[in-house]
């Protein structure tokens, strides 16, 4: 089976990544040759501290990553049997490639979308092949992360959920059966957690780090909810949170104002180096 990953970003490369360890070959596909290498190069460094901890050997390595080829053409879906588009949490770009990604790929292909939240029978609307759409949703960082939530959308098949199931299941991840519903189970239930932990700051409640530590020590979470929250991304956290909000029309899932500040601010986490904590870059 060839598997092509589009969206060679840290949740593409990290798919692409468990899916070559996994026998699979895999073509990792993004917009420009830099953004594909940049990402490999990402699956690289990961596989080089795996052979430091002496739980890989460069030849294990090495295989793996012979079976990563790169791609820029959204033509080589006709190589396909699977494709997991793992692309920015947008809703006009996610259609526009289904589109695309219908007309390329053989009649027998899935296709799968690593949405965090967006509705997949939308998504699946955009194609004429609804029936192969499905959701594939990794959590980050996908190498670690034993979960994929495995989401219907309206008109998937039995036989492509029996399919992707097996497939999350041969990856070594443990597939949990989904509906399609604004947010899933984990974004439903994580983000207005997260959501209700920026409150209690805005409101002056408490500090970051105390309603952190609240949160770990009291009910044994690992990390805090606003730890948590700067290494997601502030503006993932509200994009998910705006379509909990839109979807169910419950005031329950309105977005903190200071949520939507800091957006504003560009302070977004970890990777822009502030949020609710500051990191050196």
């Amino acid at each position: 089976m060839k598997i092509m990953i589009i969206g060679a970003g840290q949740m593409g490369s990290g798919i692409a990544q468990v899916c070559a360890m996994n026998g699979y070959e895999v073509f990792l596909h993004d917009l420009t040759l830099e953004l594909v290498e940049k990402g490999r190069n990402g699956i690289k460094k990961q596989l080089q501290r795996q052979i430091e901890k002496e739980r890989l050997t460069e030849q294990d390595a090495d295989r793996f990553l012979q079976r990563i080829q790169t791609s820029t053409e959204l033509r080589n879906a006709k190589n396909a049997d699977i494709i997991i588009e793992a692309a920015v949490e947008n809703m006009e770009v996610k259609k526009n490639l289904f589109t695309k990604l219908d007309s390329y790929a053989p009649a027998h292909a899935i296709l799968a979308t690593n949405t965090s939240s967006l509705p997949i029978t939308e998504i699946a609307a955009a194609t004429n092949r609804a029936d192969k759409v499905i959701g594939m949703h990794f959590m980050n960082p996908v190498p670690v992360m034993k979960l994929v939530e495995v989401i219907r959308g309206l008109a998937t098949s039995q036989e492509t959920f029996d399919k992707v199931y097996s497939l999350a299941e041969s990856l070594k991840k443990t597939a949990v059966e989904v509906n399609d519903f604004p947010g899933f189970v984990s974004n439903r239930i994580l983000m207005p957690m997260i959501n209700e932990a920026i409150y209690t700051v805005f409101e002056g409640v408490a500090t970051p780090e105390d309603v952190d530590e609240v949160m770990k020590l009291g009910m044994n979470h690992p990390m805090g909810p606003l730890t948590l929250a700067d290494f997601i991304g502030l503006d993932t956290c509200l994009a998910i949170m705006e379509t909990l909000h839109e979807g169910f029309g419950d005031d329950k899932y309105r977005p903190c104002p200071l949520l939507r500040k800091y957006v504003k601010a560009g302070w977004l986490g970890k990777k822009s180096g502030r949020g609710f904590y500051r990191y050196s870059k």
